[in-house]
């Protein structure tokens, strides 16, 4: 969700991004890794920019990674792959703090390869100098400051500046979603208006989510239920431990259960099944 959040303010408000991280009101367009020729090592995290002379690739990340040097190079090399005579920017930028001593790692490095890139923690970065752009007031919350509560606010205060409704429904969902890295609902909820924030398109797509989620589970447990229910009736009670089993199973193993049963002589034969589901 954060990673998520993150990306879409990235690509809506490139601008914004391009100013704070390259210095200039660079027009930037999405690059898709898709484009790079083979599949993305990890695209829940990361956005890709472009322009006609730079690519700036920056990767949003909650917890430490041991991977991201790596992944660092990896991107490097596929955009020179694809775009040789571009110049590339990467940036990592740590959204919660921590005192992981990964969030130092600013190269990778083996025999005969270095390669470098920048890394933003952003509890370490004035909340000041992330208000100055719409795209960037959602961090600010996670900014340096000395109380949250009051940056928060100021930042509310900000939003009711912005004269597009659904620029500011977006900015203030935004803004609600990542305060949560760092503050009470109670807090979130008492600050932003909650009317303003459920226009976004975030809102909706967290929403939309939850429900295809929720229809799913709900699926779920009505294929295990039924199953139990049958496996009951036929060889009377089932063990916890095995009950417990069938509810984790996908609807497609519930699915092939629902069908083997019918072959089962004993218990012995669903406790063989099982063990052979979890093999795989």
């Amino acid at each position: 969700m954060y990673d998520n959040t993150c990306k879409f303010l990235a690509q809506t408000y490139s601008s914004d991004f391009a100013r704070w991280l390259l210095g200039e009101a660079i027009t930037l367009t999405q690059l898709s890794p898709t484009e790079l020729f083979v599949e993305p090592i990890r695209a829940n995290a990361l956005i890709l920019l472009e322009s006609e002379e730079i690519v700036l690739h920056i990767e949003f990340q909650t917890e430490p990674d041991p991977e991201m040097p790596f992944r660092m190079l990896d991107y490097r090399t596929r955009v020179y792959r694809r775009y040789p005579d571009k110049a590339m920017r990467q940036v990592v930028i740590y959204l919660k703090k921590t005192g992981s001593e990964l969030v130092e790692q600013t190269a990778f490095v083996i025999p005969n390869t270095r390669h470098e890139f920048e890394v933003i923690r952003l509890w370490e970065v004035p909340s000041e100098d992330l208000m100055n752009y719409s795209g960037l007031l959602p961090l600010a919350t996670l900014g340096k400051t000395a109380n949250r509560t009051k940056t928060l606010e100021k930042v509310a205060e900000r939003l009711e500046t912005i004269k597009n409704r659904r620029e500011k429904s977006n900015v203030a969902a935004a803004t609600g979603i990542l305060a949560g890295l760092v503050l009470k609902k109670a807090v979130i909820q008492s600050l932003l208006r909650e009317d303003i924030m459920k226009e976004s398109v975030i809102y909706q797509d967290i929403l939309a989510k939850g429900e295809v989620k929720g229809k799913a589970e709900g699926i779920q447990e009505g294929e295990a239920r039924m199953i139990l229910r049958l496996l009951n009736r036929r060889f009377g009670q089932i063990r916890p431990e095995v009950s417990q089993q069938i509810q984790s199973l996908s609807v497609e193993q519930l699915e092939g259960l629902g069908e083997a049963l019918l072959d089962f002589t004993g218990e012995s034969d669903l406790r063989t099944w099982l063990l052979g589901q979890s093999n795989r």
